[in-house]
């Protein structure tokens, strides 16, 4: 049992195609070689038909009895040719490679503070606001890489619905779960959401803390000041970057019963947005469309890179060994079936 494994088993697993199809081959061309093999045979019977000697003979009438070992003749002939194939297989290096990346450096810390609050229903992005930005949000985690994700969600009041993570398949269900009326309290709490994102990033190690704050309205809830919240984020170390999103004026807001669209009247507090952004070391960007608020996050995301160094080890190891193996095997077989009656040695 212990031959078979150590030694047997390894020799009858390189012969599978499953095996030979997994490897990766330094000299693949050298394999054509192996259709080659047949007609070196064909080659060499054809010289030595042309050199033999011929000699009438008269047969009696009747059948000539066959016997079956007449086709072992053949043998020395297809160990020879399987020898030769496996020696090709040999110097086409069969090798499989394990690829390995280090990476190095320190990833970035980004919170995403996102307004779920009733006027994000609004139908001036399609299909309303709040589906359009969980859609660039969504967007925006997948250009991330190595760095760790948070989400914020306020409408009149705040909460902290992610974590901190590298999951971003935790971070991508987290915003796909956003609804409106998800808080109790409508109303738009800017102040309680940037406190609740100062109290995630504070204690963050990160050289880079990034706020992402996006709201399309004025600040009517909370007893937080934004702009006081905005500056003891600042203290914190938080950089603060402001997205007011939709248009102001008459915009479509659902249907009537009657099925035709309603109209209501929006204002963005653009001023305090902008003071929020200075006060952050940020930028202050408007999104009145989707369009705009894709071109929003792609900035963004140029600004903020994070220094992330790929190292790549790569161990290949070579299986031709075994096929050597095989190929020397076989040829000293061959050289044994030579001196045996299966060989014509005044044909060889």
């Amino acid at each position: 049992m212990q031959l078979w494994q150590q030694f047997l088993a390894p020799l009858v697993d390189s012969l599978r195609y499953a095996t030979l199809a997994s490897y990766a081959w330094e000299k693949p061309r050298l394999l054509f070689l192996i259709a080659g093999i047949p007609l070196l045979f064909g080659v060499r019977w054809l010289l030595a038909y042309r050199r033999r000697s011929k000699l009438g003979v008269a047969f009696v009438q009747g059948d000539i009895r066959r016997d079956w070992s007449a086709v072992l003749r053949f043998l020395p002939d297809i160990v020879l040719g399987l020898s030769l194939a496996f020696g090709i297989v040999a110097l086409a290096r069969p090798q499989r490679t394990d690829d390995r990346v280090v990476q190095s450096g320190e990833g970035i810390d980004i919170l995403l503070v996102l307004d779920v609050s009733g006027s994000m229903e609004l139908g001036d992005l399609r299909p309303n606001r709040l589906e359009a930005a969980k859609r660039v949000a969504q967007e925006f985690v997948n250009g991330r890489s190595g760095d760790r994700l948070g989400l914020v969600v306020f409408a009149g009041d705040a909460y902290s619905l992610a974590p901190l993570t590298t999951d971003y398949e935790l971070l991508r269900e987290s915003i796909e779960g956003l609804k409106l009326g998800m808080i109790a309290n409508d109303g738009t709490a800017i102040g309680t959401a940037l406190g609740v994102a100062t109290n995630r990033l504070r204690d963050s190690h990160s050289r880079t803390r990034v706020c992402i704050l996006l709201s399309d309205g004025e600040n009517t809830a909370g007893s937080l000041d934004p702009l006081t919240a905005a500056q003891l984020a600042h203290a914190y170390g938080l950089k603060i970057y402001t997205i007011g999103l939709g248009q102001d004026g008459v915009v479509p807001f659902g249907k009537d019963g009657l099925g035709r669209t309603n109209y209501v009247n929006t204002r963005l507090d653009e001023t305090t947005m902008r003071q929020i952004a200075e006060a952050g070391e940020g930028q202050f960007f408007r999104a009145t469309d989707n369009a705009a608020l894709r071109q929003v996050f792609q900035r963004i995301n140029r600004y903020e890179k994070s220094e992330i160094k790929q190292t790549r080890f790569r161990n290949t190891r070579d299986y031709y060994r075994i096929y050597l193996f095989w190929c020397v095997g076989l040829w000293l077989l061959w050289l044994g079936l030579k001196n045996t009656f299966l060989v014509n040695s005044l044909e060889d």
